[in-house]
């Protein structure tokens, strides 16, 4: 696989994602994807889930009847009747699309929504990681998925590098650059998404030039302590003043 070389850089501003319209009905098939075996790792739960990446994409990205903010959804270009390729990405995310449907025959066939999903993200595990570079990069490629990630919290140890993207061109993959632009901090643009993906101290972020990160589980509740106690602050303020104020009127009436 092709390895970027990191090169510190500027954040340009980020365009802007294209706001998903209403889809299409597909026509009615109520097959579904059978069911497949979890995943033997915890790599992505904690990467996706733990810290709230995947929900943050989702409550970002919006529109949830038309756009899928999904983990572990089988990829396949009909739904499998034997022989069929299926791929299980970590990070799914599909706009124009039937979310109902997807969600209903529990995977996304291709042939019904028109389109293979816009972006596919794998986290390192010691299971699948070899595979994520090879088999599943020509396998995405061919389904036609516009952007393919890796991402590697051990920077280096599992992937050739802790955040490798890829955009379609033509049929085939080619990388985006990524950069660094402080110590145990990289980043590439996700056109797809219209954010950044980070890499910073081996942890995933979503980036929004115009209003920054994406907010973790843990900033959306320290966020929400550090409000309180403004507010509970300002609340003690406001007693204390009209305290004062009664103070200053009893002691000139006594006068």
């Amino acid at each position: 696989m092709t390895t970027h070389a990191a090169t510190t850089a500027t954040r340009p501003p980020a365009a802007t994602p294209a706001v998903p319209v209403a889809a299409d009905a597909a026509a009615p098939d109520f097959a579904q994807f059978p069911d497949y075996p979890p995943r033997d790792d915890m790599m992505n739960t904690r990467h996706l889930h733990d810290y709230g990446n995947q929900p943050a994409l989702r409550l970002y990205l919006g529109h949830p009847d038309t756009t899928i903010v999904l983990g572990e959804v089988p990829i396949a270009w009909d739904i499998p009747r034997g022989g069929s390729r299926v791929r299980i990405p970590d990070l799914l995310v599909a706009f124009n699309v039937n979310a109902e449907q997807i969600l209903n025959q529990k995977g996304y066939a291709i042939r019904l929504h028109g389109k293979a999903p816009d972006f596919v993200l794998e986290v390192a595990s010691d299971t699948t990681s070899r595979r994520d570079e090879t088999e599943k990069w020509h396998d995405y490629a061919a389904f036609g998925v516009p952007e393919y990630w890796l991402f590697d919290p051990d920077w280096g140890q599992r992937y050739e590098q802790g955040l490798t993207g890829w955009t379609l061109v033509n049929g085939s993959y080619e990388p985006i650059p990524i950069h660094e632009y402080a110590a145990d901090m990289r980043y590439g643009y996700s056109a797809a998404l219209g954010l950044y993906v980070c890499w910073e101290h081996g942890r995933l972020r979503w980036y929004d030039a115009a209003t920054g990160y994406l907010r973790t589980h843990d900033e959306e509740h320290n966020g929400r302590i550090a409000a309180e106690i403004l507010q509970d602050a300002a609340e003690a303020e406001n007693w204390r003043l009209r305290d004062e104020i009664a103070r200053l009127r009893s002691a000139a009436n006594g006068q």
